[in-house]
């Protein structure tokens, strides 16, 4: 029986399939016919060989591939055990899923948005680019997030900015996710860029720092001032990342390119550039931007008012157009920061506003300065509720639940 429309097939070479063991997957065909249900064990090489003698390529459902990659390694492992030679390793080789037809086909389905698993996702994604399904992982992780940024916006927005000011373990993969949603909404709300570019421009953004991964997660953490070779590390980790996109199988010219030049591109317009330095421009905003809101342990944030106002102006002081967009689509007071109210009472950003200063806000902490048993939710376009200053995440003591707050930015107020 065929699979549901929705089903993403992804092709596997023979190389990588287990004989001998009960399949962890079922294998179909390019028009998803069932071929060995999962369980079924494949006895011989030759069994295997009988299906593609009949001229069928093996597939698998896309949500099976950490299932084969999960196979392939033990392969591998069961390979070195038995003294294979780095010959024979090497030529049992995992299939790449087909770039192009993975990155431009339909949306992937997703259910309620667990922002901590996406953490850990990301995570796991970007530390290891060498992966078999990297490509393939990457790809499905920004379509969730484009999924999630355009049926809940505020909620994507409030979940990345909490997470990024709240949590410096993963801050490279936090950051990297805020970034690439950010520059979605701006591409997408404010830019009107094609379907395309936007998702080339989060991917560029959810991997520009791929090459220091793993240091950007220690300079989070470290007390100590940057050494000579971590400034190394540092000024030349865009042309590593490249790198790393290249041996992956990255071969689009707009993504590699806007990676290359995230933190170089110059001030100015963007309709005279390249597509690539158009991304470039406006990932290296949304990247300082939130550069400046996350924590170190060897610094404190700057506000998300103050960070996001600093983005709007360009290295000579002028209003930047990549800056600007980022500001009309993500607000001077964004989701997941913290303001206070003319009333006196601290309250979180739970949606965007008519307009970029008055969004909804729930409120935490009430005039006497004691925490509130339920949030308030108050309009800050009205003039008793007006906002007057930001609020550093660090100087407001409740603890956000992230589950009961983003349940506010889905409801209407």
């Amino acid at each position: 029986m065929a699979p549901p429309m929705t089903t993403k097939l992804v092709s596997v070479t023979i190389d990588s399939i287990r004989i001998g063991d009960p399949l962890p997957f079922a294998l179909m065909d390019a028009e998803g016919t069932l071929l060995a249900a999962k369980g079924y064990v494949i006895s011989s090489r030759a069994e295997l060989q009988g299906l593609l003698g009949r001229g069928v390529s093996l597939y698998i459902d896309a949500a099976d591939s950490e299932a084969h990659h999960r196979a392939y390694v033990g392969m591998l492992h069961d390979m070195v055990r038995k003294d294979t030679t780095l010959g024979e390793i090497a030529g049992a080789h995992i299939s790449r899923v087909d770039f192009e037809a993975s990155r431009l086909d339909g949306e992937v389905a997703v259910g309620p948005a667990d922002w901590l698993d996406y953490q850990v996702q990301a995570n796991s994604i970007l530390r290891d680019s060498s992966a078999p399904m990297f490509l393939a992982r990457l790809i499905r992780l920004q379509k969730q997030l484009r999924q999630h940024a355009m049926s809940n916006p505020d909620g994507a927005l409030f979940a990345l900015f909490h997470l990024s000011a709240s949590e410096i373990r993963m801050y490279s993969a936090t950051h990297a996710m805020l970034v690439s949603v950010m520059c979605g909404l701006a591409a997408r709300e404010v830019l009107a860029w094609p379907a395309e570019q936007e998702q080339l421009l989060c991917l560029a953004a959810l991997t520009m720092n791929l090459g220091m991964t793993d240091l950007q997660d220690k300079l989070a953490q470290q007390l100590t001032p940057v050494s000579p070779e971590q400034r190394q590390q540092i000024d030349r980790h865009a042309l590593r990342s490249v790198e790393l996109l290249q041996r992956a199988g990255v071969r689009d010219t707009d993504w590699l390119e806007a990676v290359t030049h995230h933190h170089v591109v110059p001030a100015g317009p963007l309709a005279p550039r390249s597509p690539g330095l158009r991304m470039a421009r406006l990932i290296q905003r949304a990247d300082m931007f939130g550069a400046r809101l996350a924590p170190r342990a060897s610094r404190v944030p700057t506000a998300p008012a103050a960070a996001m106002q600093a983005s709007y102006f360009d290295e000579n002081r002028q209003v930047d157009e990549a800056g600007a967009a980022l500001i009309k689509a993500v607000g001077i007071y964004s989701p997941g920061s913290f303001v206070k109210l003319n009333t006196d009472e601290v309250a979180a950003v739970i949606r965007r506003g008519a307009n970029t200063t008055t969004p909804k806000v729930a409120v935490l902490i009430n005039r006497e300065g004691i925490p509130v048993a339920e949030p308030v939710i108050r309009d800050t376009a009205l003039r008793d509720y007006r906002i007057v200053a930001s609020v550093p995440h660090r100087e407001v003591k409740v603890r956000v639940n992230l589950q009961r707050m983003l349940a506010l930015t889905a409801t209407t107020v």
